[in-house]
């Protein structure tokens, strides 16, 4: 029966069904109780349409409450939010988008979908049996049968209906998009000559960067005639950009023997205690390990103290004092190879009879293939293959501690009965099960205090402008770094879990400095730089790589006036370069061994060469070449009809592929939702 638990166990893979692109992707934990003084703020827009806080939380709630997911963690409210943002491109672009098209889902089609008729992803997720892969129109029944008394599976209902119709509806506007690729008859030609020719030459050239840019001047006026003329190249994400220093919170060497200190006295205690159990679970920094070991798993010092009833310990290890003892042993084999029928909880009393038969001596690989409810090993006959005791915990490393070879021993766990057969156990040694006590090597809460205070001065000495700002760090021994936060943005690169940063540069202006933020047991204070809303960069911004581009077509020239001679031989001597050859080179190719990756110069060779004869000069992206094509190989690798096939499902994938990128592109989204974190 589909439950309620096990849609919310499925709900991961529904939510991403419907759109095939991640929008920008963030952890959102907005409330209704946050409140904003009776304002309805703006989080985004898409194509044209504002979207208010009111509208997103709406979805929001409506998306956590039809699916019955929570926010028990940061993945799940990542998930939910992410899931809300489609819902509202779906609304504001798809939808519409649809209607006009006249894309429709009619109510047979619908019930189609729900009887598997025509499949649906989203409804195939939640009710496919997970034993055969197989839609289960039966679960469907069971599930609208709960439907009708519980108002959240009809809820839940309700989501995936919108889900499975919307799918649908995507699902045809692909299929136009896909019907519309066709591929004609030259690209299947140059196709086929691509895949059955190889080229064979010499080539010359000389690099870009061999050339000094100081030979050459780029004038302000030439990279404004550039920016002009491509001025779409230097499209870009509106973005803000942050200075920023980070205290570090180290424990001071007084903080390193003061806890050493704590860890010896606390060893002593250790060491003398009866009751270990009670003794470790009485200690914050204890814990008993589930599992048992043996000697060859531990080190020299572990297994000589452990084996020999002494505690291991206090000893200082990857920055922690850890001191261990013996809780329980065990005589067991080192490896058990074993196989296993899994049973749901409820089937107790076939497990018992499978039990009986199988002691009986009914054949267990058999037994397995029919009546394991998990996949992964049922069809292998049950067969997990040799483990280590070690892998076992709890009634498991009970039931199989004195396992023999052909043993078969029933362990129940959780919401499942294991059958499992032993047929291979090693000659058994001994295995120990330990408690340990660890104290982490850290900073106490004076040195906090104490950097907390530095990193205080610092922020009221930094504040008025970022020459302020620099002047502190110098005064503090910090190195501000620089961070570029793009829209929609919901962390700072190299800062761990930084939405809080992220929020406060979303609202700071120009100048502001930041409060104290905790990031990751340190205290990082940012300034505000810059804010650059604009959906192009300036051309002070592309200046660089203007230059760049307009230097390279300079060194072009260049290198084309210094070329002169009738053969190859010529031409390398009049730039003073070496030859180099080329082999196997067909138009595929990007990258000529020796030279690097010159997508140009493989089409020069690849599509406009005559063998034998002396090409003109090719500008390259690395530089500028000459060659010479000494030999042509064709073999009948590809047919014109298997290269129509080959191009056009290509063709169409791709089509597919940046169907609904381009959409979101021409939608022009707008996505500030990390300034309401």
């Amino acid at each position: 029966m589909a439950s309620l638990n096990t849609l919310r166990t499925r709900f991961g893979i529904v939510l991403t069904v419907v759109i095939a692109f991640a929008l920008l992707a963030f952890v959102l934990s907005l409330k209704t109780e946050m409140g904003f003084s009776g304002n309805d703020p703006k989080v985004g827009s898409i194509d044209g349409d504002k979207i208010k806080y009111s509208e997103y939380i709406e979805e929001y709630e409506r998306v956590k409450m039809q699916s019955g997911a929570s926010e028990s963690d940061p993945q799940q409210a990542e998930m939910l939010s992410n899931a809300a943002w489609q819902g509202l491109f779906a609304k504001h672009v798809l939808e519409p988008g649809f209607d006009e098209a006249g894309i429709t889902i009619g109510e047979a089609e619908r019930l189609s979908m729900i009887s598997g008729e025509h499949p649906s992803q989203a409804l195939y997720n939640v009710f496919a049996d997970p034993r055969t892969g197989v839609y289960d129109v039966a679960a469907v029944s069971d599930f609208l049968a709960q439907a009708e008394t519980n108002v959240q599976a009809q809820r839940a209902w309700n989501y995936l209906n919108e889900q499975a119709v919307l799918e649908r509806r995507l699902g045809k506007y692909l299929g136009l998009v896909r019907g519309g690729a066709y591929v004609n008859a030259l690209e299947v030609a140059q196709g086929v000559e691509a895949a059955n020719h190889t080229y064979r030459g010499k080539l010359v050239g000389r690099k870009y960067a061999a050339i000094p840019d100081s030979l050459f001047t780029v004038s302000s006026s030439e990279i404004k005639s550039f920016y002009r003329a491509h001025k779409d190249r230097f499209k870009q994400t509106p973005s803000r950009t942050i200075s920023y220093v980070v205290f570090y919170v180290r424990p001071t060497d007084d903080d390193m023997l003061a806890i050493e200190k704590q860890a010896k006295a606390v060893g002593e205690e250790f060491a003398a205690a009866d009751d270990i159990r009670g003794f470790v679970r009485g200690n914050r920094n204890g814990r008993i390990n589930e599992r048992y070991v043996s000697a060859a798993q531990l080190s020299e010092e572990e297994a000589d103290a452990f084996f020999n009833d002494r505690m291991y310990g206090p000893v200082l290890k990857n920055d922690e004092w850890i001191m261990a003892r013996v809780v329980d042993r065990k005589m067991a084999p080192d490896t058990l190879g074993i196989r296993h029928i899994v049973l749901p909880y409820t089937q107790e009393k076939l497990a018992d009879s499978l039990l009986n038969a199988l002691r009986g001596g009914a054949d267990f690989a058999k037994t397995a293939m029919e009546y394991s409810a998990y996949d992964a090993t049922a069809a292998d006959g049950g067969d997990l293959g040799a483990m280590p005791f070690s892998a076992f915990t709890g009634e498991f490393s009970d039931a199989l501690a004195g396992a023999k070879e052909g043993d078969i021993v029933k362990v129940a766990s959780g919401d499942a009965i294991q059958l499992i057969q032993v047929y291979r156990a090693d000659k058994p040694s001994k295995h120990v099960r330990v408690a340990d006590i660890f104290y982490p090597v850290e900073a106490s809460a004076e040195t906090r205090r104490n950097i907390h205070n530095e990193a205080g001065t610092f922020m009221v000495n930094a504040k008025g402008s970022l020459e302020s700002f620099n002047e502190a760090a110098s005064a503090a021994n910090q190195i501000p770094r620089t961070a570029s936060i793009a829209q929609g943005a919901m962390r700072v690169t190299n800062l761990l879990d930084s939405h809080d940063i992220v929020r406060w540069a979303n609202n700071a202006e120009k100048g502001d400095v930041s409060e104290i933020f905790t990031n990751n047991g340190n205290y990082v204070i940012a300034i505000l730089t810059d804010i650059d809303d604009n959906k192009y960069m300036t051309i002070k911004q592309a200046t660089p790589q203007i230059r760049r581009l307009l230097l390279r077509d300079k060194k072009h020239d260049y290198i084309v006036k210094q070329l002169a001679g009738a053969t190859l031989e010529e031409q390398a001597r009049s730039l003073d370069s070496q030859i180099t050859e080329f082999d196997g080179l067909n138009r595929s190719a990007y990258y000529i061994d020796r030279v690097g990756v010159e997508p140009r110069v493989v089409g020069a060779i690849t599509t406009t060469a005559e063998k034998g004869v002396l090409s003109a000069p090719v500008k390259g992206s690395l530089g500028t070449y000459v060659f010479v094509v000494d030999e042509i190989e064709t073999q009948e690798k590809q047919t014109g009809e298997a290269e129509k096939v080959r191009a056009q499902a290509l063709i169409e994938n791709s089509m597919q592929q940046w169907a609904l990128p381009v959409v979101q592109q021409m939608a022009d989204i707008e996505d500030m939702r990390p300034m309401y974190l």
